[in-house]
């Protein structure tokens, strides 16, 4: 027995109203990661030294640094859904897995932040 309404069923609501769309967000920022990962393994291979002047002057130019923080963004997002889904599926305990949950928002964040601080220090140098 189904208690969804048609029009619920077909939109793929449940009764949060949010959908699938949680899903969808998770898939896109996976697809969005496959081009950005293969686009930074090919730029670092491409390097003719793996070295710290190299590296730094790598960093430096602006489709270097823009393509990192897209990559950090998009891998800390994508990461944040994925860590969510399984705190929502195997932490039980109300309160412990909306701390949990605020936790990992919170660590998320403070590490997206952290790394995007990173590349614009290095990519602007002293003017930082």
């Amino acid at each position: 027995m189904n208690l969804r309404s048609p029009l619920g069923r077909v939109l793929g609501r449940g009764s949060a109203k949010e959908g699938v769309h949680h899903w969808w967000l998770q898939r896109l920022t996976s697809i969005a990661l496959v081009p950005l990962s293969i686009g930074f393994v090919v730029s670092l291979l491409t390097l003719p030294s793996l070295d710290y002047q190299t590296l730094v002057a790598w960093v430096r130019q602006t489709g270097t640094a823009l393509g990192l923080i897209l990559f950090v963004l998009v891998a800390a997002r994508h990461s944040q859904l994925g860590v969510r889904v399984v705190i929502e599926d195997y932490v039980h305990t109300d309160g412990l897995k909306t701390l949990a949950l605020v936790l990992v928002d919170f660590a998320h964040v403070a590490i997206a932040a952290a790394a995007v601080f990173a590349i614009l220090k290095v990519a602007l140098g002293s003017r930082l």
